[in-house]
């Protein structure tokens, strides 16, 4: 076989359940589909008509809306056919794309959280020097690092992926393609591909996510050196909606990845998943505009005119 497997497709089972129960999933799924697509698109467009938001905390958060809704597509529709029956099986060529795609996209945004937390950084501990040291072109640089280490982290792991042997069963406990799910059905030596995925999860989560805590540190040290009561809430209403979203994300992520076995707890790590590819891009947006002034202001500027 050209792709080294006797399996062609696999079956997802997505939620199993009666069909007035994963007809509710549906609904929900497409109403936090619309939502996530409506509400991503809104900041990216708000940012984009309104000058005073033209900074960098939000050419980076544009970046990370793009992302999420990119992210949240190559999940939900296909889990919206799976759950109504429609579209239950996936090509192999086609399930590790997709393997490949979201991975890089959850790698990606790892980086750009750790690039946005190092902006708070700069912009909090060190005002005065802020705009030169966060100019044009390096955020440039930073958002155009994000995005190709995000795809280079994870194509050594797809390519491993797409070489193990697959005898069936072919049935795939998950409405996705999952690092997880393909290496519970494998019938070859899975220790390359759990070498492989546990090292990408510690170079990629846990390194960003020392970067983010690190400037967090920095940030919290210095909003506390801050005289008057006024100053601190106003440093610290800069970076909440960031902190809480970085909260969120990499809760969720570290359970996922950052263990060295991937094969348990097949269920768990859908709801998880669930979690981490559904509703968190949906509260991603809601997050940085209910707890962000500037954002509020242009918000309410904008259903004016």
């Amino acid at each position: 076989m050209a792709n080294g497997t006797s399996v062609k497709e696999f079956i997802l089972l997505g939620f199993p359940g009666t069909w007035q129960f994963r007809v509710c999933f549906v609904v929900v799924f497409a109403l936090m589909y619309a939502l996530t697509v409506i509400g991503n698109t809104s900041i990216i467009a708000l940012v984009w008509r309104s000058s005073n938001l033209h900074t960098p905390m939000y050419f980076f958060l544009c970046n990370l809306s793009f992302l999420e809704i990119w992210y949240t597509t190559g999940v939900v529709p296909k889990a919206i056919g799976v759950m109504l029956g429609t579209s239950q099986t996936i090509s192999f060529s086609v399930c590790i794309f997709q393997l490949f795609f979201l991975l890089s996209l959850g790698a990606t945004e790892c980086f750009l959280l750790s690039v946005m937390a190092y902006d708070r950084y700069l912009a909090i501990c060190c005002p005065l020097r802020y705009s030169s040291l966060m100019n044009r072109v390096l955020c440039v640089q930073l958002v155009l690092s994000s995005w190709l280490g995000g795809f280079l982290a994870i194509s050594l792991l797809a390519f491993l992926t797409s070489r193990l042997t697959f005898c069936g069963p072919d049935v795939i406990n998950h409405f996705i393609c999952d690092i997880d799910s393909c290496l519970a059905l494998s019938c070859s030596d899975t220790w390359p591909v759990e070498l492989a995925t546990f090292l990408v999860s510690i170079i990629v989560v846990v390194a960003s996510c020392v970067v983010t805590l690190v400037s967090y540190m920095y940030i919290i040290s210095s909003i506390l050196r801050i005289q008057s009561a006024h100053g601190r809430k106003k440093a610290f209403s800069t970076c909440s909606a960031h902190l809480s979203v970085v909260t969120i994300w990499y809760g969720s992520t570290i359970f996922l990845y950052v263990k060295p076995s991937a094969q348990n707890s097949l269920d768990l790590n859908k709801i998880v998943n669930t979690f981490n590819t559904v509703v968190t891009p949906l509260l991603n947006p809601f997050i940085y505009t209910l707890r962000n002034k500037e954002v509020k202001l242009a918000l309410g500027r904008a259903f004016q005119k």
